[in-house]
């Protein structure tokens, strides 16, 4: 007697291939600090300085935008699932770093690439430890957030539920990070203001209309 295939929904695989991706490379990215051109003048309104951002978070927003797209076409389950999975390259690039950095360089590396890779894949227990316990925290509440006010709202409001969701796991991840990664080190209470406010402007700004993009994908994906 044959059975039935079974029928396996392909945004799941597809994401989960993309999602691991910008976990590991969120980090790396996180080592320069980028401009916001015109969106600088933004810090000074609020008695800062020009906004400036760790270009990580752009990648980790991207995580948002995918983990929130699962949610809506899957279920909470099934995105918080895909958040857990992020351990695994997290963790896994994590110790990698570690091991390349202790190696010795070969002498035929010049100076200037061997130092600048050194100092990347240097960082302190202290902000290795803060990025894994940020990276579960804050894409879990925007998982958790983002869920509920679907089961408010239905499917409606898909910009504004992942913009809100968004926003909130943005600043519970910059308070996370920078008192774990930084506290007694420097004083981090402005840090942590111009991380916050330059966060939630860029959440603002992106994730309303790329949510529609990766939640439109994911239905093409299934369908086919």
């Amino acid at each position: 007697m044959e059975t039935a295939p079974i029928k396996i929904s392909r945004s799941p695989f597809v994401f989960s291939i993309f999602y691991g991706g910008m976990v590991c490379i969120a980090g790396v990215l996180g080592n320069k600090q980028v401009s916001l051109g015109p969106l600088s003048a933004i810090g000074p309104v609020f008695g800062l300085g020009p906004l400036a951002v760790e270009a990580g978070i752009f990648a980790f927003l991207l995580l948002v935008i995918v983990s929130s797209a699962v949610a809506e076409l899957h279920g909470p389950k099934v995105a918080n699932q895909l958040v857990r999975i992020g351990f695994v390259p997290l963790i896994i690039s994590i110790i990698l770093s570690w091991i390349v950095h202790l190696l010795p360089a070969s002498p035929d590396m010049q100076p200037a690439n061997r130092d600048a890779i050194q100092l990347v894949l240097g960082a302190t227990w202290r902000i290795w430890l803060g990025g894994i316990i940020a990276y579960g925290i804050s894409q879990t509440l925007n998982v958790t957030i983002f869920a509920a006010m679907k089961g408010r709202e239905g499917s409606k409001l898909l910009w504004f539920r992942a913009a809100i969701a968004s926003v909130l796991s943005q600043i519970v991840d910059t308070l996370l990070f920078a008192t774990i990664a930084f506290y007694g080190v420097f004083p981090i209470g402005e840090l942590i203001a111009g991380q916050m406010l330059a966060k939630i402007t860029l959440s603002v700004l992106l994730v309303p209309p790329l949510i529609y993009l990766v939640v439109s994908l994911g239905r093409r994906l299934d369908r086919a």
